[in-house]
């Protein structure tokens, strides 16, 4: 019995180790941009363990509260993948899409990601107030984004190379995370539409753009979390 227990109270952070093993993927892929398998390119295929690492990220804390388990060290283990697949990963899936294109200095502005990652996460460890909410961007949206970014790029809007845009991009996700804007989560703490309607919105919006721009319609389904965020966030956190 103590074995299964063992087993079974390690089920959530042998989630979280497929998030940061994804997320790790995604850097060693994005680190060869000439890559090509099954049809798919390099930016395709770390685009695609990001979003692993995210669908990991979700299940990791869902497993613990269907569980009712509370390892000691899940916490700071979440925060240490997450900072890999969430800051690292899509830093260098951005800068590897724009390393040749743009001058040097530009292509190491996606650095700026993970150093507000981490102070994203380490402000949330210490925080108590984000239950039903977050106070700030969490940091699987930023990396999202960031894959409708580079998509975007890809598919043709080469303007988004321009530091015109990418500067004011990486600042203002940036300042979303580590601020304390309140920001819908996912969370359900019942199934009903009435106390839910935000968060069915945001997944059946999100689902549209999905469908009608495929992987840069990623862009804009954080922009609409962004707007859907500020008209009902401030509802869904748990400090009003």
């Amino acid at each position: 019995m103590n074995i299964l227990k063992k087993i079974r109270s390690n089920i959530p952070n042998a989630i979280t180790c497929l998030n940061v093993l994804c997320g790790t993927i995604a850097i060693l892929i994005a680190a060869h941009p000439q890559l090509s398998y099954m049809g798919l390119q390099a930016w395709q295929w770390a685009s695609l363990f990001i979003v692993f690492a995210a669908v990991a990220d979700f299940f990791d804390g869902f497993a613990a509260r269907m569980l009712h388990e509370c390892h000691p060290i899940g916490a700071d283990l979440d925060s240490l993948s997450d900072q890999v697949s969430f800051g690292v990963a899509p830093a260098a899936l951005l800068a590897s899409s724009l390393w040749g294109n743009v001058p040097i200095w530009l292509a190491f502005m996606p650095a700026i990601i993970p150093v507000a990652t981490a102070v994203r996460l380490a402000k949330f460890n210490v925080d108590t107030r984000q239950t039903t909410g977050f106070l700030g961007m969490p940091v699987p949206a930023n990396a999202v984004f960031w894959i409708g970014y580079v998509a975007s790029i890809k598919y043709g809007a080469f303007w988004l190379e321009s530091p015109w845009a990418l500067i004011p991009a990486l600042l203002l996700l940036s300042w979303l995370m580590v601020s304390e804007v309140p920001m819908l989560s996912l969370k359900f703490k019942t199934w009903g539409f009435k106390d839910n309607l935000a968060r069915y919105l945001l997944i059946i919006g999100s689902a549209v753009l999905l469908i009608c721009f495929q992987l840069p319609g990623m862009l804009w389904i954080i922009v609409f979390y962004a707007v859907m965020s500020l008209l009902f966030g401030r509802q869904s956190s748990s400090t009003h």
